[in-house]
């Protein structure tokens, strides 16, 4: 099916201007003025920004975590994904502990077969890496897997020795792939969480007290560290405050490969959500946890002057109602994460573009491209030019909405409360177009399960 868009302002990272474009074979064949050409479709965009579809570098579809599994799956998250703008995720497989990372790569190609709507990847969760199994992560790389991801919190689940971190990154460098790193300091913080308990602090406002942002700072400062020994770009995950900023500043000012992202919920929630007497705040466990709000607006500093490269969910999401309640006693029980995939487009443009912290064209950046090019998807995602793939959002920078688990237009994802209950949002993303189809017109869904392929991506293209 050919599709013809026309009379759009199209926006990409570095680019603003009126054309159309055309779409065939799934990829952009033309661009220009007044394009003459047949198409079986025809959509009309005066008015509207065409921009690259997002791309979200930080999901966890159906992930076992704290004794459940998330509640979206590959179908339902990426079908939320799309109502919100984002054509392709980057997912992440986990290596069961004494097991082949292979093993953990086939696991989530079986969730996702079939079900995924949109295109996806996957990182490679790291949970150990003994010297007879570092063959494995070249082999990965070959599968297109050409990120890891490893921890230093959650000891006893996910959490790696500072050992295992650098003999896995001296590989990785070695071959030319990229380290994500969740950076928290989780001994520590598990002696602060047991001193919590034994004082009978089990609310879930204590989740977020038990994780000072001096202890994710500390994180990020020693995983630079081992980093640049080891000879790997590293890019941290879910930076949430000032603390940790700062340790990502200082490393690039003197030229480390050092990247790092944030998330909506650091951008636009904070500490205040824990203030419930009652439950409630569980629904803002997550990790690292909110924070105090005058970190937003170093964060937003950050985004601007390109300390922070790009912005993803860590969407993660747990019912309120029969999972996060597996914490009522004990807040260190509640499963840690919460939804986010389909409201970060209008978040970002809302409160980057439309409050005056961005330009139009850094929000594509901070929402597609730069994700696109530090994980191997650029030129084939994160950008509209010819040869692309043709994922593309009509974007309406006038319209309003107001984020509810009550609107249809803003709430898809499989989960029984929104995190940005009541806020309202200016820009919204009205035609997705995954590899030339459309997949979501109306508030209406005409994509499909198993729609989205899986994408090889290239290996490390840096620095940017």
């Amino acid at each position: 099916m050919s599709l013809l868009i026309r009379n759009g302002r199209v926006v990409t990272a570095v680019d603003d201007y009126h054309a159309d474009i055309f779409v065939e074979d799934e990829t952009v064949s033309l661009i220009g003025r007044n394009l003459d050409v047949e198409a079986d479709r025809t959509i009309d965009a005066a008015g509207r920004l065409v921009i690259p579809g997002g791309v979200d570098p930080h999901t966890h579809m159906d992930m076992p975590f704290g004794g459940t599994t998330s509640a979206d799956d590959f179908e339902t998250g990426t079908r939320a994904a799309a109502f919100g703008g984002t054509t392709t995720i980057v997912d992440f497989a986990i290596q069961t502990k004494g097991h082949s990372t292979l093993e953990g790569l086939e696991t989530w190609h079986e969730k996702a077969a079939g079900k995924a709507g949109i295109d996806y990847g996957f990182h490679m969760i790291v949970t150990d890496m003994e010297d007879d199994r570092l063959w494995e992560m070249r082999r990965l790389a070959d599968e297109g897997v050409t990120s890891y991801k490893m921890f230093m919190a959650y000891p006893g689940v996910l959490y790696v020795d500072d050992g295992t971190l650098f003999r896995a990154m001296r590989k990785a460098g070695e071959d030319g792939t990229l380290v994500c790193m969740h950076a928290e300091n989780g001994i520590v913080i598990d002696e602060i969480v047991k001193i919590a308990l034994a004082e009978g602090k089990t609310a879930p406002k204590y989740h977020a007290l038990t994780r000072p942002t001096r202890m994710e700072a500390e994180g990020v400062h020693r995983s630079i560290a081992i980093a640049e020994v080891a000879g790997v770009p590293v890019y941290i995950v879910h930076l949430s405050c000032a603390d940790a900023l700062e340790q990502v500043t200082l490393a690039r000012d003197r030229g480390a490969q050092v990247f790092a992202e944030t998330c909506p919920q650091y951008l636009f929630l904070d500490l205040s959500h824990y203030d419930h007497d009652d439950f409630e705040g569980a629904k803002y466990v997550m990790t690292p946890p909110l924070r105090e709000k005058w970190n937003q607006e170093h964060l937003w500093r950050g985004l601007g002057f390109g300390d922070l490269q790009s912005i993803s969910t860590d969407h993660c999401p747990f019912c309120f109602k029969d999972q996060k309640v597996l914490g009522i006693d004990d807040f260190s029980k509640i499963p840690n994460g919460g939804p986010g995939v389909e409201n970060r487009m209008s978040l970002v443009y809302n409160g980057g573009v439309v409050g005056g912290r961005l330009s139009v064209n850094k929000f594509v950046e901070l929402t597609s491209t730069a994700a696109a090019k530090l994980f191997g998807l650029f030129p084939k995602k994160g950008t509209i030019a010819v040869g692309s793939d043709a994922d593309i959002v009509v974007f309406n920078p006038e319209r309003r909405e107001t984020i509810s688990i009550d609107n249809p237009h803003t709430h898809h994802m499989n989960v029984d409360y929104n995190a940005y209950e009541g806020t309202e949002v200016q820009g919204v993303s009205e035609i997705v177009i995954s590899r030339g189809r459309v997949v979501v017109e109306d508030n209406i869904w005409h994509g499909r399960a198993g729609g989205g392929n899986f994408i090889k991506r290239g290996l490390f293209g840096g620095p940017f």
